[in-house]
Parts: structure tokens; sequence; C-alpha cells
């Protein structure tokens, strides 16, 4: 890391030196990287998200295109935007980092960020279900906290998968009845209470607390508008695989449920949570095809294909 970066750590945070590093990870497709800095300060330690736009790009996938980029580069400002302007409003129901710095430069992005392992957020998440409660509990808070909120400086729809910002995984699908029910399951999506989704709540963005009582998560590049049950969906679908989602599924969409009602009582006693709840519960299939329609495009071998994706998607396009 250098000079210069340390010095705005230090600056940020009140600390008189660095003196430690450590690369957390690299981000997706050569963006950057996440360091863990440890500094002679009060707060003992911090996260920088160095986000920087690659000279030559390279995608896991094979998807490096222009529009790929300009996603990205997007994503980005949506996340400076959230830990701005949204993040203030999230207590520990839905915690998240605190954040010092949020900065765009020339060539990237530059976030100086709360490090939640020493805030107690330390233990790296499985899929079992008591963490999977832990984070059904916190995405219910989420979507309770920012139900009816107006996505000003996010992505108007949340997710990175949502149909029209994935027009060229659309044009590679076969053609048949899912591609040709993708405008109706997006705009069927598009129905009902809406609040903020976090748009990427797979399991590896949350952290826990070492006994798994409590959650906090990470990475609001998708953070948009959308229906709640989009993320659940998309949450289970990336905990369990096809033999625990067919025993699971029920039990788990009724602790978040359970969950979203107790929160919509403490922060939103106005709303009609029965409403809420029959909604979103009947668009859980339409939003698992969703994502499916997305993956037949993207990666049609990939491992979430499996077969409850396959019988989901076919009772939705069956109807």
């Amino acid at each position: 890391m250098d000079a210069e970066i340390q010095a705005r750590v230090c600056a940020a945070v009140g600390a008189d030196a660095v003196t430690g590093t450590h690369v957390v990870q690299s981000l997706w497709s050569g963006y950057g990287t996440i360091v863990r800095c440890t500094v002679d300060g009060p707060i003992g330690s911090v996260i920088v998200k160095r986000v920087q736009w690659p000279t030559a790009r390279t995608h896991p996938r094979g998807w490096s295109s222009d529009r790929g980029h300009a996603r990205k580069v997007r994503s980005y400002a949506v996340e400076q935007a959230w830990y701005r302007d949204f993040a203030p409003r999230c207590d520990v129901g839905c915690r998240v980092a605190r954040c010092y710095v949020a900065e765009a430069l020339d060539d990237g992005v530059f976030l100086i960020l709360e490090d939640l392992d020493a805030a107690g957020y330390g233990a790296r998440p499985a899929g079992d279900d008591a963490v999977a409660h832990a984070c059904l509990r916190w995405l219910a808070s989420f979507h309770a906290t920012f139900l009816q909120t107006s996505p000003d400086g996010l992505w108007p729809v949340g997710t990175y998968w949502h149909l029209d910002t994935r027009p060229d995984e659309l044009a590679a699908m076969p053609d048949g009845a899912l591609k040709n029910a993708s405008s109706r399951l997006d705009a069927a999506l598009r129905t009902g209470p809406q609040t903020l989704v976090h748009g990427d709540a797979k399991l590896a963005n949350f952290c826990l607390r070492p006994d798994a009582s409590a959650a906090a998560a990470v990475d609001f590049q998708y953070v948009g508008g959308g229906s709640g049950i989009k993320d659940v969906a998309y949450f289970l679908g990336s905990c369990f695989d096809e033999d625990a989602m067919e025993a699971k599924a029920g039990p788990m969409l009724d602790e978040y449920f359970a969950a979203l009602r107790h929160a919509l009582q403490a922060r939103r006693p106005d709303v009609d949570a029965d409403a809420v709840e029959a909604h979103w519960r009947s668009l859980y299939a339409v939003a698992w095809t969703d994502f499916v329609r997305f993956l037949q495009g993207w990666s049609p071998g990939h491992w979430k294909l499996h077969r409850y994706s396959r019988r989901i998607a076919a009772e939705v396009l069956g109807a």
C-alpha cells in the first residue's frame, strides 16, 4: 500500500501510522483489492476497498464486454451513494460497516470502512440452519427499514441479474418458454410493495457473530429498488443444494416472514404486514425462475441449475 493511501487512512480515523496490511481478497474480474489495515490509533484496524479500472479486462466466464465494464463502474458509484446516503439508517438489526471515506478517483473508487471482524462479526458463514436464520433476519430488518424508500442514486432496479441490465445474456439463451417469459417475470417482480434490495445477498457477503446470533452484510454494489423476495430466493440458493432446498425452502421462508413481521411492527407499524407477506410469498417462485433465466444465458452449466431450480421454473412457466 503506497504512502499516500496510508496517509489518507490515518487522517480518516485519527491514527498515527499504518502498522500492517493484509489482502483480504481481490475484487471480481481484476477490479482491485480489499485490504485490512492495522493502524496505530484508537480504532485498531480498518478495511480499505481500492477499486481500479483494469487496463485489460478479463472475466472468469468470458463476459468482458464494454457493457459489462460500464455496469461495474456504475456499481461502484452506487456503492458510494449507498454508504453516504442510506447506510446510516441501518441499525443493529441490519448491521453494516461504518464508512469513513467514500470517494471517486480518476482511475476507480476508494472506500475506507469499519473492520467488521474487529466489531465482533468475525465468523465466516457456512450453509447451516442457524447461520441462514441469522442472515434471513438481517434481510427482514433491511427490507423493513427501507420499505417504500426511493432508490435515489442507487440502481432503480436492484440485483446484478435483472433483465434490463443483462441483454447479452438474454440473447445467449436458447429459444424456448423461459426466454419467452423473461419480460413477464420481470414485470411481475416490479409489482406490489417495493423496498431496497441488497442485490447480491449471497452467503459469502455476510459476516457473523461467533455464536451465529446476528449477521452483518458487505458488498453493496447492486443495491437498489425491488421486491424483497428477490434477495431471499437468491440467498437461499447460495446456501443449500438441491436436496436441501427441497426440504428447507418452506421453513426458511417461514423464518424470513416471521422476522419481517417483527421488523415491520417495530419500524413501520403503519404498513399492512399481511399484504406485504402475501404478495412477496406469491413471487418467491417467480424470483427463483428469474434468476434461472439469468443463469441459462450467463453460465448454462452452473451448479445452481439443478433439479429444484428446474422444477420451480417449470411450475412457473406452466402456470
